[in-house]
C-alpha cells in the first residue's frame, strides 16, 4: 500500500475518468475499496479520524468535476429516500456500519408516486456500495458512528440546489412518496 493511499486514489481517478460505462465504474469501485483500506496512520486519514467532521470535502477535480467527500455518522443518523439526479455515486465505508437501502419508483395513476423498497445492504468497514443515475436509495447509521466516503461524479449541490434534478421522498400515511418543494 502506498504511503499515500488518498493520492493514489485521486490519480487512479483521473486515469480512469470517461463516460459512465461498466468498465469505469468498475474502476472506480476498486479505487474506492482500496481507498478505504488506507492505514489510519496516513496523515491525511489520522487527522480526518481525530476531527470526524460532519462533512470535509477531501478533493475536488476542476477538469472533470468529480468530488471525494468524507462523512462522520452517528448512531440512527438516517437520510431519507433520495435519488442523485444525473449523477453517479459510491460510497465507500471507512469505518462503522451503514444499512442502505434501495427503492423503486412507482407510478400509479390512481394513488401517485410510491416507492417500493427492493433491498436493504449493510455495508461494513472495508465495502463500497454504487448508485447509478435514477437510483433510489436511503442510509442509515446504525452503529455508534460510521466514517464513510463519498464520491460524487459531479458537485452535487449543483445538481439539487440550482439544477434540481434530485428527487428527495417523504413518508406520507406510512407511504414513500415525493417530498413537497
Amino acid at each position: 500500500m502506498s504511503v499515500n493511499s488518498r493520492q493514489d486514489f485521486i490519480e487512479g481517478m483521473r486515469a480512469a475518468w470517461g463516460p459512465l460505462t461498466s468498465e469505469v465504474v468498475a474502476a472506480c469501485r476498486a479505487l474506492a475499496e482500496r481507498l478505504v483500506q488506507a492505514s489510519p496512520s496516513e496523515p491525511w486519514l489520522a487527522t480526518l479520524l481525530r476531527n470526524r467532521p460532519a462533512t470535509e470535502e477531501i478533493y475536488r477535480d476542476l477538469d472533470h468535476g468529480f468530488i471525494l467527500l468524507a462523512h462522520t455518522e452517528h448512531a440512527g443518523l438516517y437520510r431519507p429516500p433520495h435519488d442523485h439526479g444525473r449523477s453517479w455515486v459510491i460510497y465507500a465505508v471507512q469505518s462503522g456500519e451503514m444499512e442502505m437501502r434501495t427503492y423503486a419508483r412507482v407510478d400509479d395513476p390512481t394513488t401517485g408516486v410510491r416507492l417500493v423498497q427492493r433491498d436493504s445492504t449493510i455495508v461494513r468497514a472495508g465495502q463500497v456500495q454504487v448508485y447509478l443515475p435514477g437510483d433510489i436509495h436511503d442510509t442509515r447509521c446504525i452503529t455508534e458512528q460510521a466514517v464513510q466516503f463519498r464520491f460524487t461524479e459531479r458537485d452535487l449541490r449543483v445538481e439539487d440546489l440550482q439544477e434540481h434534478r434530485l428527487t428527495r421522498y417523504q413518508q406520507r400515511n406510512g407511504v414513500w412518496t415525493v417530498a413537497a418543494k
